[in-house]
């Protein structure tokens, strides 16, 4: 009878816990105002102006999605708005690393967009996979990423040899006795810029183009003359940059000192900013820019998009539509995953065809990587003007730069 008793007792017990349990559970999840994405983004530092660019493009999209009465979010049969926080990186790897953890552990975010640029991205993914929480990542080269075997983010970029290839296919483009002879590779001395030296040498082999010199740059260095009369003492005519836009106005200032003049300068990462042309105006003509996207592209809502961060800030942006795609991605995914689980959204991101972005249709691979075409432009006038892809290039034909007392 006692028995009896006590098995009636605990019963009980597990019944008035379960029955208290289930309402709270069903409370927590009505109670569910918002959906939190955080972003640790270079704010201030030597990366701070493409930082700015991709703050502005996760903004726009999310209040695109906003104006639109949110996300609709199946697990609690309503849709709800995204609020999005942004923690500075400040430009350095250990400092993304600090705001990725305010970002779960102070604003608890439920999901992570990108940080800028593979020093920044990589960490953060190592931070992301430690705290299991999904972090939808770009702008890091896939080959950086990859050997983490990160189960709690994705990544949205260009393959390495894709972006080695494209000065190569421009120079090829020339007619040959147009073409410079002397080709070098500037690269800043980071694990980018070590990537992409690599890259390039592997692109000239495959394009019989000839190394004449590959110099490593100091990263926020305000000296680079040493570097601009060797290159100038050795009749380099051609050259492949790859750095901070900070850096690459430094460069191209000093080498208009110097009186150095490259015909083919091959910008990548620092000089497609338009604060790359602010700062040197008309110095900046003929320099050229690694593209990522262009609002004259036949893409949904590109023109769209241009035209609202040409309205707002009098320029235009080859860098905004790679981030507000990759923005409406994650948007998209959690619609479809109908929950801010990661590991969900994330199953969704990797599953999902994403139809009609501002960079067309866009699917994941298995190794949870999605690419795109680089593409390559040219400054002139204030304006970046496609030269790569050829089909969309409009009719834009290359400029090779003449000598700096020839031009106007």
């Amino acid at each position: 009878m006692k028995e009896l008793r006590n098995i009636f007792c605990i019963g009980l017990f597990l019944v008035l816990v379960l029955t208290f349990l289930c309402p709270s559970a069903m409370v927590q999840a009505a109670e569910k105002k918002e959906i939190i994405i955080g972003a640790p983004i270079p704010i201030t530092g030597n990366i701070a102006m493409n930082g700015g660019e991709e703050k502005w493009a996760f903004e726009q999209a999310i209040k695109d999605a906003n104006a639109k009465g949110g996300i609709f979010i199946k697990q609690y049969n309503k849709k709800l708005p995204i609020k999005f926080i942004v923690e500075d990186a400040e430009s350095d790897p250990g400092k993304a690393v600090a705001a990725t953890e305010r970002l779960v552990k102070i604003d608890k975010v439920d999901l992570l967009l990108s940080s800028c640029t593979g020093n920044l991205v990589v960490p953060v993914a190592m931070a992301a996979e430690k705290m299991k929480v999904y972090y939808h990542a770009s702008s890091c080269f896939p080959f950086l990423w990859r050997p983490g075997n990160y189960k709690w983010s994705t990544l949205y970029f260009f393959e390495l040899p894709q972006g080695a290839d494209v000065p190569f296919d421009v120079l090829t483009s020339l007619p040959p006795a147009e073409r410079p002879k002397k080709l070098a590779l500037l690269m800043e001395d980071s694990a980018d810029g070590r990537a992409f030296d690599g890259g390039l040498r592997e692109a000239a082999k495959k394009y019989k183009y000839e190394v004449a010199l590959s110099e490593f740059l100091g990263v926020g260095a305000k000296d680079y003359s040493a570097q601009i009369l060797k290159l100038k003492s050795q009749g380099i005519d051609s050259g492949v940059l790859l750095c901070a836009d900070t850096d690459a106005i430094t460069f191209v200032r000093q080498s208009k000192e110097a009186d150095f003049n490259i015909k083919y300068l091959h910008g990548n990462k620092g000089t497609v900013s338009n604060e790359f042309y602010s700062a040197l105006g008309k110095d900046a003509d003929y320099v050229l820019a690694d593209g990522l996207w262009s609002p004259e592209w036949p893409y949904p809502k590109a023109k769209e998009i241009g035209d609202r961060y040409q309205k707002e800030f009098h320029r235009d942006s080859q860098a905004i539509g790679l981030y507000y795609a990759l923005a409406q991605t994650l948007l998209m995914a959690i619609e479809k995953a109908g929950t801010v689980d990661g590991a969900k959204v994330r199953q969704a991101v990797m599953t999902t065809p994403f139809k009609g972005t501002v960079m067309g249709d866009i699917k994941y691979k298995p190794d949870g990587v999605a690419v795109f075409i680089n593409g390559a432009f040219q400054w002139w006038e204030g304006k970046l003007k496609t030269v790569f892809p050829f089909e969309l290039s409009g009719g834009w034909k290359l400029k090779l730069a003449p000598p700096w007392k020839e031009r106007k």
